[in-house]
């Protein structure tokens, strides 16, 4: 009896992900928001639930500076999240 087995029935093709490349930040550009982010989920036992606003700046920095495609946070899962930081008009009528 042989247990040899065949492998060129099927071929493996390996595919691009979904969402493109996800390039690292060689210079450090978003590294803040990524070690919040992570003290974060070390705080909260990795429960990534509690850390959906620190997820939230993290990839708005990554987007930012062109480290992946802009996409709408909404599309991302944080549809629910408002805007935290003031916009000019705001920072206009207090003064």
């Amino acid at each position: 009896m042989s247990t040899a087995m065949n492998f060129s029935s099927k071929a493996f093709k390996p595919r691009a992900p979904d969402k493109g490349s996800f390039p690292l930040d060689h210079f450090g550009e978003c590294k803040g928001f990524k070690e919040t982010f992570m003290k974060c989920l070390r705080d909260n036992s990795f429960d990534n639930s509690m850390c959906r606003l620190q997820s939230k700046d993290y990839l708005q920095c990554r987007m930012d500076n062109q480290l992946m495609a802009k996409e709408p946070l909404e599309k991302l899962g944080f549809a629910d999240l408002k805007e935290t930081s003031p916009s000019p008009e705001d920072k206009d009528a207090k003064e």
